[in-house]
């Protein structure tokens, strides 16, 4: 009986240091959405990856021509022609691989390319919301953009605008 009571009476007193806490909700998506520096970068960022995703395009053309260069000729060549040529492919293939990693991989250029471009962007959001949880005492901010499901959440309790506006960003809202 006493340890019951003093489970229920150490939930009591919890949930109360919970709701003295202060907290906040905020959308980085959105944020950046409506900074125009990071839309620009964006779409440098976007033009890059096309830019890079017909190169690679333009060698799968030419793997596939010589897959089917292989096939209609298979019967015609000798066992020597036939390896030399499916090592051919095979380095294509490698190739194009290779490229693909270089270029969209995890840590590969796209990757590399989007960090030095936004990161400073990132740092100026960031330093925006420090300063705005440091103003308004808010023992926790939660970023409901990504990796945290937020399932309900109070819209006066997002402070995405406070950030944009603490970022001298107007919004039309």
């Amino acid at each position: 009986m006493n340890k019951i009571f003093i489970l229920v009476l150490s939930l009591v007193l919890f949930s109360f240091e919970l709701s003295a806490q202060k907290y906040a909700i905020i959308d980085t998506k959105y944020i950046l959405s409506n900074i125009p520096d990071y839309k620009i970068l964006d779409k440098r960022i976007k033009n890059i990856s096309e830019e890079w995703q017909k190169e690679i395009d333009g060698k799968q053309a030419i793997l596939d021509k010589m897959y089917k260069d292989y096939d209609a000729e298979q019967y015609m060549l000798t066992d020597e022609l036939k390896k030399s040529r499916l090592a051919e492919i095979k380095t294509k293939e490698d190739e194009i691989r290779e490229l693909q990693k270089k270029r969209f991989g995890y840590q590969g250029d796209l990757f590399k390319t989007r960090q030095n471009m936004v990161k400073p962007i990132q740092d100026r959001v960031y330093n925006a919301i420090q300063k705005l949880a440091v103003a308004r005492s808010y023992d926790f901010i939660l970023d409901k953009s990504e990796g945290i499901t937020v399932i309900f959440a109070d819209p006066k309790l997002d402070k995405s605008d406070d950030v944009l506006r603490e970022l001298g960003i107007k919004v039309t809202n």
